[in-house]
């Protein structure tokens, strides 16, 4: 057992590239390079469309608020006003 063993070893020492976990390795290599080649690309197309989307969308509540003839509110640090009416809460 312990000869097999380091006939084993002394194998893998002296030629790496043989064997199964070389093949394997390529394998997960491959996997991965796969899906870094698909995953960068559509990453950078959502980020950029949800920004041109919240970008539009911005520019379309300002508009309205000029429209309107309301001056944009600056966010304060107090707290946030309380509704005027609270809803019930409907529970059985």
């Amino acid at each position: 057992m312990e000869e097999t063993l380091r006939a084993t070893l002394e194998e893998t020492l002296t030629d790496p590239t043989s064997g199964p976990n070389v093949m394997t390795f390529l394998v997960i290599a491959g996997v991965g390079l796969a899906m870094a080649l698909i995953y960068v690309p559509v990453r950078l197309f959502i980020t950029i469309t949800a920004r041109s989307r919240r970008l539009r969308l911005l520019q379309r509540i300002r508009s309205l608020r000029e429209a309107l003839g309301q001056p944009l509110a600056t966010p304060t640090s107090g707290p946030i006003p309380a509704p005027s009416e609270a809803t019930p809460s409907t529970s059985s």
